[in-house]
C-alpha cells in the first residue's frame, strides 16, 4: 500500500506538505480551490463533514491528497483517486485520478506534478494494473511530463 502519511516538499520559500484530505480542511480554503477546476456550489459545514465521513468509510479504494502550504495553513493542490475493482486481469484493479487541481497562487511550483505523482504511488501499491484519468485537450501535455499517455477518447453525458 502506498504511504498516505505527511511527507514535505520544499520549494522557493515556501513549505509544503502532501497529506490525506482532512475534514477540518473545508475551513483552510479546500471548498475555493475546488471552485478553481469546476462548479462546486455552496456547500455548507454539515454537508461537507457527512460526504467527507461517506468517502472516508471506503477506506483507501477513495483517497483525497492535499498539498498544503505549511506556514499560513493553506490548501494549495488537491488531486484524488477511486480504485475500481474488476474482473478483468485476474479480478484486477484500476485506479480513477480525478479533480487534480493546483491554486492560481501556487502553480508553476510542480504542486499538480506531485499531485500525480503520489496518487499513482497510491495506485500502484494498491495494485491497480493502470491508473487513468480523463482530461481536456489543454491538459494533455501536463499529463504526459507526468507520465500518462493519451489511450483515447473521452465521452459523457451530464445529468
Amino acid at each position: 500500500m502506498a504511504d498516505a502519511s505527511s511527507s514535505d516538499i520544499t520549494g522557493e520559500k515556501q513549505t509544503f506538505k502532501i497529506r490525506k484530505l482532512e475534514i477540518t480542511d473545508k475551513r483552510n480554503g479546500y471548498m475555493e480551490l475546488l471552485s478553481q477546476l469546476t462548479v462546486t456550489g455552496s456547500v455548507t459545514d454539515d454537508e461537507f463533514d457527512q460526504r467527507f465521513k461517506e468517502i472516508t468509510s471506503y477506506g483507501d479504494d477513495h483517497l483525497i491528497c492535499v498539498i498544503e502550504e505549511e506556514s499560513s495553513g493553506k490548501i494549495a493542490a488537491t488531486g484524488s483517486v477511486m480504485i475500481e475493482k474488476k474482473f478483468l486481469r485476474n479480478c484486477g484493479k484500476v485506479g480513477h485520478i480525478e479533480d487534480v487541481v493546483v491554486d492560481r497562487e501556487f502553480r508553476g511550483k510542480r504542486l499538480g506534478k506531485r499531485v500525480v505523482e503520489f496518487l499513482t504511488d497510491h495506485c500502484r501499491g494498491m495494485g491497480c494494473y493502470k491508473v487513468i484519468l480523463d482530461c481536456g485537450v489543454e491538459k494533455k501535455e501536463f499529463y504526459e511530463k507526468c507520465g500518462l499517455v493519451n489511450k483515447g477518447i473521452q465521452m459523457s453525458k451530464y445529468f
